[in-house]
């Protein structure tokens, strides 16, 4: 029996390649890679989506809130193992106003989504990880990034980690920060390049073998 396990995030799962604006092919994005290192025996969905927040809409851009779309993309993909949730990034752009607490809250309300659902086996929920994203650069404020984030979108994404930490140990739901582990790309210091795309594979991988070992 395969483990399904969906991927549900941002730009950063989706594959953006900074350097030019396209996606990054197999083998590169590390969905695609924590396949390969997972083997037959797991079954990874990708469902990044760019500009994605876990409960923003955005006044600019349609279809981009994370908690309107979890439930169907759940139903849709069931029956699953783990769902791996990776948002917040966007989430920090000034036009929404939220504060890192604000953020933290939404990826926890977002990731209650799930509970109760029975898209898990057996008519159980599936497990779920979240990933705080390695915080954005401070250096964004000079490059074109910045113009769509706005101010202080470096400094939320760092301060709303410690918050989603201790909300994700209280809900009951595994939990790490890819920042302790990886940094964004230099290109525009919100997107990770190819060689962040191959750490966050190896993370995932170990943490993904923990849950499974743990929980049985």
């Amino acid at each position: 029996m395969q483990r399904r396990i969906l991927c549900f995030g941002d730009s950063n799962t989706w594959g953006y390649n900074a350097e030019d604006e396209s996606r990054f092919e197999k083998g590169v994005r590390w969905t695609s890679l924590l396949q390969e290192a997972l083997g037959e025996e797991y079954d990874i969905i990708e469902e990044g989506l760019s500009g994605r927040t876990a409960s923003c809409d955005d006044p600019l851009f349609e279809g981009l809130n994370g908690y309107s779309y979890i439930y169907p993309c759940i139903m849709s993909h069931r029956p699953l193992d783990l769902i791996i949730i990776t948002l917040g990034t966007n989430d920090a752009k000034e036009r929404f106003g939220l504060t890192p607490l604000n953020i933290a809250m939404g990826i926890i309300r977002l990731a209650g989504r799930v509970k109760n659902t029975m898209t898990g086996r057996d008519g159980k929920d599936p497990e779920i990880l979240i990933v705080a994203p390695a915080p954005i650069g401070p250096l964004y404020k000079e490059k074109n990034a910045f113009h769509s984030m706005g101010r202080e979108s470096d400094l939320k994404t760092k301060e709303m980690i410690p918050f989603l930490h201790t909300m994700a140990k209280e809900a009951g739901y595994h939990f790490i920060s890819a920042g302790n582990h990886l940094s964004m790309g230099e290109v525009d210091h919100m997107h990770l390049d190819a060689e962040g795309h191959k750490k966050m594979a190896e993370l995932l991988e170990r943490k993904i073998h923990e849950i499974f070992q743990v929980r049985g």
